[in-house]
């Protein structure tokens, strides 16, 4: 498309990150290294649930995975584990409503949740996505934190917004993620990356650090994993 940047100077590649913590070499190699252990292990679908009666028993900690329809949701959850159909991509976006859940390695939870925001979508599809959605943040305990998915072609949209603010009134951290990197320019996915920045500033459930990734280059995938090993149960 129009809008791909020409193979760039190392040192004019996009950053994985907006801000991070600051670690030596050998600290950042540790955590990235941890963080590709974590997603090495087997990673099973185990359960889907459409009513919010019908989740499975809240044990283990959980990281849900949130955004648009079409916002690369299910490549992203595949690039992750490294499976290539792990989580289906559907072919009528907005239609799908159900929370699909993932067992990583008997360590950490993964739930697919339906993607938001689809003009199409019927009436009644988007009222139970909300109700839904809106239900397991607030009433899951073990929910530990949200992955939010921007896209990084396009401008934050309403609905991005309003689902920011669910996560702000559930009280439930959420950890802001760019998609589909590899289709923007470098100045323009710098300015993306300081607008949502600025964004996250004004959310008080919004994490600081943003992962700007790629699921078809493998930008950011390496850092998003390492993101959530301080979340994963220790293992045996």
């Amino acid at each position: 498309m129009g809008d791909h940047a020409p193979d760039a100077p190392e040192q004019a590649q996009p950053r994985a990150h907006l801000t991070g913590i600051s670690r030596t070499a050998e600290e950042q190699a540790a955590w990235l290294e941890a963080g590709r252990l974590l997603f090495a292990a087997e990673c099973r679908f185990f359960f889907a649930a459409q009513r919010i009666d019908q989740l499975p028993p809240a044990t283990g900690t959980e990281v849900a995975f949130a955004g648009r329809s079409n916002v690369g949701k299910s490549s992203l959850v595949n690039a992750l584990t490294g499976r290539r159909a792990l989580a289906r991509m559907s072919a009528q976006p907005g239609r799908t409503k159900q929370l699909n859940f993932f067992d990583l390695g008997g360590r950490l939870t993964l739930v697919d949740m339906p993607g938001y925001g689809y003009a199409q979508a019927a009436r009644a599809v988007k009222e139970d996505w909300q109700g839904l959605m809106f239900e397991y943040l607030r009433g899951r305990p073990n929910l530990q934190r949200v992955v939010l998915l921007l896209d990084a072609r396009i401008e934050v949209k309403e609905s991005d917004l309003a689902a920011m603010g669910l996560f702000d009134r559930a009280a439930v951290p959420y950890q802001l993620v760019l998609t589909k990197a590899d289709s923007v320019k470098p100045p323009a996915l710098a300015r993306k990356q300081e607008a949502v920045g600025q964004l996250a500033r004004k959310h008080p459930a919004a994490m600081m650090e943003l992962i700007t990734t790629s699921s078809e280059t493998g930008l950011g995938i390496a850092e998003l994993r390492a993101a959530l090993v301080g979340l994963a149960d220790p293992g045996s």
